[in-house]
């Protein structure tokens, strides 16, 4: 059986969207969320890895979030 995925997006308001294998996709998807949407190993908050706006902008470069997280 498959692994859960490791990194879960949630938005600016708290609410979880998504889950991701990749550290890039999870990029992908807090870019599209936008300022205040985080990437988290796991599910808990003190689990941030990154925070978009705070952290930087995960749209200049998906390698450069996946390198940082």
């Amino acid at each position: 059986m498959a692994a859960s995925p490791r990194f879960k997006i949630y938005d600016s308001s708290n609410q979880y969207k998504a889950a991701c294998h990749e550290p890039e996709a999870a990029a992908v998807l807090v870019s599209f969320y936008g300022e205040g949407a985080t990437i988290r190993d796991g599910h808990r908050e003190r689990a941030t890895v990154w925070a978009e706006g705070r952290d930087g902008l995960a749209g200049d470069s998906y390698d450069h979030v996946a390198q940082m997280i």
